[in-house]
């Protein structure tokens, strides 16, 4: 009998054939060639969802195998939940769809919102761009400029819906005393912005810092609007006289209440495709998030354009997720007395 040791394995055989042939195909890549990814951003135009989602629309498809197409594509309503239900619920669960979610979204699950058609922990999470401070704001014309100003005037507050920017003014309302007046109803961040402008509310309750710097820098460089607080769990490193909700707190309840609002931010400008995609092509869509945040030609356009990047990953995403819907009941329950008047649904 011959020396069957010296004979290659059936395996290492057709490895060697997909070496000198390139004969044995990547899955992934013959699926994404020629194809086209639906990048949907769940905010209006120039928000900063709608900043990063075309800036990652760019660079992404390079480090996809196959090297598909990214088309962005806004589709904003109801604090992001429209385009977070649509890629849930909607889309083919084959990896051609990714949104730009909003990062109240995990919150409004952990409060238990019986009207969200979807379950966070099941989105396949990609990563995040970057994280910075959220801001309550106001404008110029209101009257109230600082936190002791809103505890003693009355000033309405601009929100598109149930979710942060409702949420933070109820909130410090609550806690802290001030007077902030909420109106619902807007379609997106630009319509508060433009209400403010026009007199017809005195300010907004949620945005993060760098939308002000970059969406509205002229209105930052003219003082157009007063940080009254910024809400994250540190302080914007370029912001450092406004105070950081957290800071505010003046008991042990208030801190764990004021960190379960703050933790989201660390969201951060979230991105995720549907449950259900294949695995291999979430696996290769969360490599090349990471090597597009590591592309110096990515880093050097957010530089170019004075875009902040402080990224994460997918898997510390989905983490933050699962923690943020975890947090203990009694202080979900106790944000919802305070902004439902009644306790969480689960």
């Amino acid at each position: 009998m011959k020396n069957m040791s010296r004979i290659p394995s059936a395996v290492a055989l057709v490895s060697l054939a997909c070496v000198a042939t390139a004969a044995c195909a990547d899955p992934v890549e013959d699926f994404y060639r020629g194809k086209q990814i639906k990048l949907y951003i769940s905010t209006t135009p120039g928000t900063g969802y709608d900043i990063y989602g075309r800036l990652v629309a760019r660079f992404l498809g390079e480090h996809i195998p196959g090297k598909p197409t990214v088309l962005p594509q806004n589709m904003a309503g109801a604090e992001g939940r429209i385009a977070a239900a649509y890629i849930y619920n909607a889309v083919a669960k084959d990896g051609l769809s990714i949104g730009a979610l909003n990062r109240s979204v995990a919150l409004a699950q952990a409060m238990g919102d019986a009207t969200l058609p979807f379950d966070n922990n099941k989105f396949n999470w990609l990563g995040n761009v970057n994280a910075d401070a959220s801001t309550l704001v106001t404008w110029y014309t209101s009257g109230v400029k600082t936190l002791a100003d809103a505890k003693v005037r009355e000033v309405t507050i601009g929100a598109t819906g149930d979710g942060n920017s409702a949420i933070f003014p109820r909130v410090i309302n609550e806690v802290l005393g001030t007077k902030f007046k909420v109106i619902r109803g807007y379609p997106g961040g630009a319509a508060v912005n433009l209400a403010m402008e026009n007199g017809e509310v005195g300010g907004r309750g949620d945005n993060a810092w760098f939308s002000w710097k970059v969406g509205k820098a002229d209105w930052v460089r003219d003082h157009k609007i007063n940080i009254i607080v910024q809400i994250g769990m540190k302080k914007a490193p370029d912001l450092p006289d406004p105070p950081l909700l957290l800071d505010l707190a003046t008991n042990d309840d208030d801190r764990a209440l004021f960190k379960f609002l703050s933790e989201p931010i660390s969201m951060g400008h979230p991105y995720a495709t549907s449950p259900g995609v294949p695995p291999e092509r979430v696996a290769a869509l969360r490599r090349a998030f990471d090597a597009m945040l590591k592309d110096p030609a990515f880093l050097e356009a957010a530089r170019q354009l004075k875009y902040d990047v402080n990224s994460s990953s997918g898997l510390e995403l989905s983490k933050l997720v699962n923690d943020i819907i975890a947090t203990p009941k009694p202080i979900r329950d106790r944000l919802a007395r305070m902004i439902l008047g009644q306790d969480s649904a689960n």
